[in-house]
């Protein structure tokens, strides 16, 4: 994993230590460690670091779909994480509560981004000029040709939907979140978690259709 715990350190202002660590702590369980770390011991929050950033990291890759941008926005849950420790609630899991931070930020950075592109696009004086800068390659169109049309597909529906459809997808379709903890990440109802997984897996079939519909 690409994100070090000394920039961790660095960024939350912290003296970068060595290597060594009680490895009881890791026993522990978030919720000792969180109130561990709200009383100044940083070795607990890095702990929860260590523990989860994989989890946080894979979550933001599949909302951003740039390494560098998932990095950093990993770094990022983490040191707001730290300066909120404080508003962190036992009866959530510490993870819901890191994915609910990763949401907003990942939500928050995707509009600064459409902002910037819309602008791009606008001075470059025709939509869609630089869309040659932002599409990926294409799979191996030899082998399982529809198997691998069909992949394509998804992920550049799955990319193309609005925020709010394609973060229920992530939680609930790629992170297999249950229902209960979707709720309490996007502040809803268990009724209200369902219906919207409902709407964005119906949006984005409807898109896949589409799509593979203009390859025929």
């Amino acid at each position: 994993m690409m994100v070090a715990r000394s920039a961790l350190r660095l960024n939350l202002g912290m003296p970068v230590k060595s290597a060594s660590m009680d490895t009881r702590i890791e026993r522990d369980s978030d919720e000792a460690l969180v109130a561990s770390a709200r009383n100044g011991d940083f070795a607990a929050f890095e702990t929860l670091f260590e523990r989860h950033r994989n989890l946080v990291y894979r979550f933001v890759y599949q909302m951003s779909n740039r390494r560098d941008d998932a990095e950093d926005l990993t770094q990022e849950v983490f040191v707001r994480a730290y300066q909120n420790l404080h508003r962190y609630r036992d009866e959530a899991k510490f993870t819901t509560w890191l994915l609910r931070i990763a949401t907003n930020l990942a939500t928050d950075r995707a509009r600064m981004a459409n902002r910037r592109q819309a602008l791009e696009n606008q001075e470059s004086g025709a939509q869609g000029a630089l869309a040659w800068m932002t599409v990926g390659a294409t799979e191996d169109p030899v082998e399982n040709l529809e198997h691998d049309r069909r992949i394509e597909a998804v992920k550049r529906a799955l990319s193309a939907l609005p925020d709010h459809h394609r973060n229920v997808i992530v939680l609930r379709d790629i992170e297999e979140m249950d229902y209960k903890d979707i709720a309490v990440t996007l502040n809803c109802t268990v009724g209200g978690a369902k219906l919207r997984v409902l709407r964005a897996r119906r949006a984005l079939r409807d898109r896949v259709t589409a799509l593979l519909a203009d390859e025929v």
